[in-house]
């Protein structure tokens, strides 16, 4: 059962719905399987929870209570919390970490409530609503307006749905009509990593539904759309202005059969980074992520996107491939891309389009193939090889068991071999049902301000599944962006003491990439475990004020309940998240007697490098210089550096 209270510091609106902060000293609202059914809850109000019904005179109910320890609100009848098992009315020991009371927290998912866009949208001398933060004019469609663009000429006019030519004229507009992948048609945007991840959730309808907010045609063309962005579940309000030609047709993406929900969301995603010329150019993950906010990793398919000791494993990428298919995971691919060498001319003849995303719709192993159903967003333009529509590689009873419904455009089957020689990377979204979420927002600080470092505690009361996404700013937001992307790194840790959190065994983590965001997955036993967010190549960026340091999120989805508090630890705690992490993963060189140093470089982005000094009376005088070496940044400041390294110090 999921605690759904709201913060009392929630702001209000559309957003606020997104996630719930149990607070110390506050009731949460508890969901009983049969009263979810009676559609009865309990309601915070003064300083007792009641229950909502008729106000006759009946005897009065026991209340239901809230462990002083983990704010979980328990039945009447429990003697001990149903979720740490703290005794009733037993108080918690709080904890003080470098002077700073920190309080237990939990957050959970949820679903928000449509609110009356009337109620947003008063009209004044009109009757439809112009949303006047995206304007129906240049500004809106690319980041420079006036400067010459590429598609000049094409998007003439702005019109509303009524105003818009489409096929099957005779049919009304609507917001969904029992949605498809097939409904999806790419414009002339090339923003297919948008909309194969749109395609990939038309499998599962209400993956799309919980999108739009507003399911049905609003008479003041208000709409509101939910997307996570870099890791934050937002809320966008657009209008239904749509870019038009001169023939009064759509532009950029559509839905056939006059739906409205693929503009829509186009249009809103075109908001969120700050015109329609943003969303050129990117990868499967990030449309998927946008669009579910649900945890998500990158296979790579080529030996050259490995680190050079590691060898492409087909047998293992193909079981990932079958268990996330029966999971009822998400899937994109990426065409081409990456550090592949591509030849144009063979991808053509092949009817593939390098540098493009698809989405996978099929996963199969039917006797001994192993085959996978792609589609090209476009809607057309497909795969020309073995096991294509007309190829000869098909028999009669595979076509019935495969394609029972004839072929479609821009949808086909094609073997795992050929994926793996023409695509470098399937991209998996992981959707799960019931799982809780947690989502932290913190800052990266450069090293001189090391002070406002944060750490994440996490208690895991029961075994269970997580998933950890560590998320920062975009680069869509402009044309070259102002600020590089980060090395980010999710690294977790056993504490070793509970009163005074620190640094123990190395648990799991996650690669270290310059990424939007980076992830990692574990299953966790009964424990307390620390968690760091570790970005390095922007200590020396000169940056002092607090509000001008890299912002992250940390999302948290575990399969059972847990709880999760941000701390500020020790002053040393990074300096040990970094040794410990070097010296699991490093590889060890044995220097002179009484000293090892540890390497920690090949897959990592950059090198990390730890001498241990083991002598207990000398000094150890280490040089580093990596002045010949070129695109690198140091955290040091330069590339030269002298260190002294105390006795039996690391």
């Amino acid at each position: 059962m999921a605690c759904k209270a709201h913060s009392a510091k929630s702001p209000a609106g559309p957003a606020a719905n997104n996630t719930g902060v149990v607070p110390r000293g506050a009731v949460p609202k508890q969901q009983h399987p049969k009263r979810h059914q009676q559609k009865q809850v309990v309601r915070r109000g003064g300083n007792a929870a009641r229950h909502g019904g008729s106000r006759g005179p009946t005897a009065p109910k026991r209340q239901p209570w809230q462990c002083l320890k983990c704010t979980y609100a328990n039945k009447a009848d429990s003697v001990a919390c149903e979720m740490c098992g703290n005794t009733r009315g037993a108080p918690a020991a709080s904890l003080n970490i470098e002077g700073r009371l920190v309080e237990r927290a939990s957050r959970f998912s949820e679903q928000p409530s449509p609110i009356s866009t009337i109620d947003l949208f008063p009209a004044e001398n009109c009757d439809v609503f112009v949303d006047d933060s995206f304007p129906p004019n240049d500004h809106s469609l690319y980041y420079q307006p006036g400067k010459q663009q590429q598609s000049d000429g094409v998007v003439v006019q702005w019109l509303r749905p009524h105003q818009i030519k489409a096929s099957n004229d005779a049919l009304e507009w609507v917001v969904f009509r029992d949605p498809l992948p097939s409904d999806i048609s790419q414009g002339v945007l090339g923003n297919c990593w948008l909309l194969s991840a749109l395609a990939v959730l038309a499998e599962r309808q209400e993956l799309i539904e919980n999108i739009m907010v507003q399911h049905e045609i609003n008479s003041r063309g208000a709409y509101q759309v939910r997307l996570c962005k870099d890791g934050k579940w937002t809320t966008i309000v657009v209008d239904d202005l749509l870019p038009c030609d001169e023939k009064c047709h759509l532009v950029y993406s559509q839905a056939k059969r006059k739906q409205l929900w693929v503009p829509l969301i186009e249009k809103a995603v075109a908001k969120i980074h700050g015109c329609y010329e943003a969303l050129v150019s990117g990868r499967a993950i990030e449309g998927l992520a946008t669009l579910t906010g649900a945890p998500c990793e990158s296979i790579p398919l080529q030996p050259s996107s490995l680190p050079s000791e590691e060898e492409l494993d087909k047998d293992l990428i193909w079981a990932q491939l079958l268990s996330s298919r029966g999971a009822g995971f998400l899937m994109g691919a990426s065409c081409g891309g990456g550090n592949m060498k591509v030849d144009e001319d063979e991808y053509h003849r092949k009817g593939l389009r390098p540098r493009h995303a698809y989405s996978v719709l099929d996963v199969r192993y039917v006797d001994g193939l192993r085959l996978l159903r792609l589609r090209n967003p476009w809607g057309h333009y497909s795969w020309k090889g073995d096991w294509a529509d007309a190829s000869s590689t098909w028999t009669p009873q595979l076509r019935e068991m495969l394609m029972p419904k004839g072929a479609s455009d821009g949808v086909f089957w094609i073997s795992f071999d050929d994926v793996l020689k023409y695509f470098d990377c399937i991209d998996i979204c992981k959707v799960h049902k019931n799982w809780t979420e947690t989502r932290l927002e913190g800052t990266l600080p450069p090293l001189a301000s090391m002070q406002h470092l944060s750490c994440v505690l996490l208690t895991v009361l029961e075994p269970t599944e997580v998933e950890f996404t560590l998320f920062q700013e975009g680069q869509r937001n402009s044309e070259k962006s102002q600020r590089s992307q980060l090395d980010l790194c999710i690294v977790m840790f056993r504490t070793n003491n509970q009163a005074q959190p620190g640094i123990g065994r190395l648990v799991e983590h996650s690669k270290r990439q310059v990424r939007g965001f980076v992830s990692c997955h574990k299953m966790l036993e009964q424990s307390q475990y620390m968690v760091t967010c570790l970005a390095f190549n922007h200590w020396h960026t000169g940056i002092e004020d607090p509000l001008q340091f890299p912002e992250y999120v940390l999302s948290i989805h575990s399969s059972k309940h847990v709880l999760v508090e941000q701390i500020a630890p020790p002053s040393y705690v990074l300096a040990d998240a970094i040794i410990s992490l070097t010296l699991v993963k490093g590889q060890r060189h044995e220097g002179r007697e009484g000293m090892t140093a540890y390497y920690l470089t090949k897959g990592w982005a950059g090198l990390v490098v730890m001498v241990e000094n083991r002598h207990e009376n000398k000094w150890i005088n280490v040089k580093c210089d990596c002045q010949e070496s070129y695109n690198v940044v140091s955290t040091r400041g330069q590339l030269r550096t002298v260190d002294s390294v105390p006795p039996l110090h690391r």
